[in-house]
């Protein structure tokens, strides 16, 4: 990874390591899962409007994302822009990043339901969705308001993007719902976890990024262990699939983590910009890294085999 003059004042540049990945032990019992979840949702959950201070101006001089973590960051373009339109392009893409994770988390509700169609409504495994689902409900609106809050845009994915979504989890398979589940939050969870305790950063946006780690976290345990169990019994051709629909959600979440219309909002040059992100080594690795974990888990379950591999590199999150 490329090193900046203030390589020790952000935790990126300690390179900092996951914890080892889930070992494939035993099968841990779905109901006892769910209810220490339940147990956790009680003690730890937020309401975002009571929770934060929506009224306080923003801080002079302070980023909406830490720039380590800003696409362009450490490439030649960069170096040029003097230092307001970096904050600028900061602030457009943490409106970007949140409103990917609104359309990600709308995709993951209507997963959550589809998954709980058929399962026994009095069980702690299904009033467990079902709270997950309430606190992603909660976390669109609280991104919805932080992008308003911040004076930039809302930036919807492509209307290829969109329809690809809507394909994927219509044929999504169990496991593939939960695939794309993890998809979709270990990689900005690794992001968030860099920027709530970053001092550098607005008030409200370490806030709002504190609020979406702790409950995310319930989350990932959920669907990590519902994946381990699907992929125990699931058939051959479904296992198989799910290879294939992973790896492709892969290459479309990673081709739509960020808005292209950011770089144009801000007074860049899109093609310049798009071509310098492609070929930035800083920016791969930390696309890469914020993906360690995840893809180590799924190598370990056997999905990042075949074409699904190859897909996976593609996306540029598979070193």
């Amino acid at each position: 990874m490329t090193t900046a003059p203030d390589r020790h004042a952000h935790p990126l540049h300690r390179h900092p390591t996951h914890p080892p990945h889930d070992a494939l032990g035993p099968l841990k019992d779905r109901e006892q899962v769910a209810l220490r979840l339940l147990e956790s949702s009680a003690k730890h959950s937020y309401d975002p409007d009571t929770e934060l201070d929506w009224d306080a101006p923003p801080e002079d001089g302070k980023w909406y994302w830490p720039p380590e973590l800003v696409s362009l960051y450490d490439t030649p373009l960069w170096r040029r822009m003097p230092e307001e339109q970096r904050m600028d392009l900061a602030r457009h893409e943490a409106a970007s990043l949140a409103s990917l994770g609104i359309w990600f988390e709308i995709i993951l509700m209507q997963l959550l339901v589809r998954h709980v169609y058929d399962k026994p409504v009095t069980s702690a495994h299904v009033r467990y969705a079902l709270t997950e689902i309430a606190d992603e409900c909660r976390h669109s609106q609280m991104f919805a308001r932080m992008i308003h809050k911040g004076g930039a845009p809302a930036y919807p994915v492509s209307r290829t993007h969109h329809n690809l979504g809507r394909f994927l989890k219509t044929v999504s398979t169990t496991p593939g719902s939960f695939t794309c589940t993890l998809l979709g939050e270990e990689i900005l969870d690794w992001m968030q976890r860099l920027t709530f305790p970053d001092e550098r950063v607005q008030p409200l946006v370490r806030g709002v990024t504190r609020i979406h780690v702790v409950e995310e976290a319930r989350h990932v345990r959920y669907a990590r262990e519902e994946l381990r169990r699907q992929m125990v019994s699931c058939p051959r051709w479904e296992a198989e699939l799910t290879r294939i629909s992973a790896g492709e959600a892969a290459r479309v979440f990673s081709r739509a983590f960020v808005n292209p219309q950011v770089y144009t909002n801000v007074g860049l040059d899109r093609r310049e910009a798009l071509a310098q992100v492609r070929a930035s080594a800083h920016r791969r690795e930390v696309m890469r890294t914020g993906a360690r974990r995840l893809t180590d888990f799924l190598d370990d379950l056997g999905l990042l085999r075949g074409a699904g591999r190859r897909l996976w590199r593609s996306s540029g999150l598979l070193a």
